[in-house]
């Protein structure tokens, strides 16, 4: 870990906010600080476990907003509702895993990657969500999806009033296209999954004022995403066109985005980006092994959890300790 990465600006706030107790709706400094979250189906282990740790450290309240794309807005709502140690273990649980991506489902003309069924039966009886405590909570929960009609990252935050419209957020937010049916409709609109058109939502987080933002990745540094431009891909570039060619072009961008992001991103944590705002991202160390999308081997999800977790209390433990 790098030693000089404790005293980044958005780890400092994070500290002081600590130790002062200040609390969402009562602060005494004029910053507002984001947590952002990626995703990337099975690879949300890794920033579920960067989360737990947030948690863990005590500082859930140092935040404002917390963003979540695909996966990562699982997490977010977790985090948003104080309840990571409840919840987010559930990416380990071999149960779980098998019960939301439905393999036999396809035999049957339903989605492979059931959202519907993550949210009603999974997230109300196994592994209880408090939906409720979520969308009164403090720590603003921001699910992101992607407009069908635009292509377009979109905040679902103001579509959210109640446990319902959280439950149609998580599920338009993880709206994988092909595999988990048709995109969600919500607030008049229809999105898919937030991974089309902003895997790392931190642009949405900066564009409604963020000063400071910690970005939790699920991908390491040196494990990029492949743009896959095999019969698959087309396939659902064809069933994308005909609800818009802006979600197509969302689609068939999205590797080369990614890239960019990471420029960005990069150049934002290094003080050299647009605006002079504190960005910090956290990734999972080299040797972290690889998470496919829908992994099925349990051993590898339960190494990337673990790993996140290890990560983020190794990068704030040394400016959190003693508060």
């Amino acid at each position: 870990m790098d030693e000089a990465r404790p005293t980044h600006p958005v780890a400092r706030l994070i500290a002081e906010r600590t130790a002062a107790g200040s609390r969402p709706g009562g602060r005494d400094d004029p910053h507002r600080l984001a947590l952002v979250i990626e995703g990337g189906g099975m690879r949300g282990a890794i920033s579920g476990g960067m989360a737990m740790a947030l948690e863990e450290l005590g500082v859930r309240e140092a935040f404002d907003d917390v963003w979540g794309a695909s996966a990562g807005a699982l997490n977010a709502a977790w985090f948003s509702g104080g309840a990571t140690a409840a919840g987010l273990p559930a990416w380990t649980d071999p149960v779980l895993r098998t019960a939301t991506v439905r393999r036999r489902n396809l035999l049957r003309g339903r989605p492979l990657v059931d959202g519907r069924y993550l949210t009603e039966v999974v997230y109300e009886r196994r592994t209880p969500m408090p939906f409720d405590r979520i969308v009164a909570s403090p720590v603003r929960l921001h699910a992101v999806g992607t407009d069908a009609a635009t292509g377009r990252a979109t905040d679902l935050a103001p579509f959210v009033h109640d446990r319902a419209t959280l439950k149609l957020a998580l599920r338009a937010s993880t709206a994988l296209p092909l595999l988990s049916g048709p995109p969600v409709a919500l607030g008049g609109r229809r999105f898919f999954d937030a991974g089309l058109a902003a895997a790392v939502p931190f642009r949405l987080a900066l564009e409604q004022g963020a000063t400071h933002v910690l970005v939790l990745r699920s991908r390491r540094a040196d494990e990029q995403e492949i743009s896959d431009g095999g019969r698959s891909t087309a396939i659902a570039s064809r069933y994308l066109r005909r609800h818009s060619a802006g979600v197509a072009a969302a689609f068939v961008d999205r590797a080369a985005r990614l890239l960019r992001d990471d420029e960005e991103l990069d150049a934002l944590e290094r003080g050299t980006g647009d605006g002079g705002r504190a960005v910090l991202s956290v990734r999972p160390p080299a040797g972290t092994a690889d998470i496919g999308r829908l992994e099925r081997d349990h051993l590898r999800v339960v190494e990337g959890l673990e790993a996140g977790r290890r990560t983020v209390h190794a990068l704030l433990a040394p400016v959190t300790a003693g508060r």
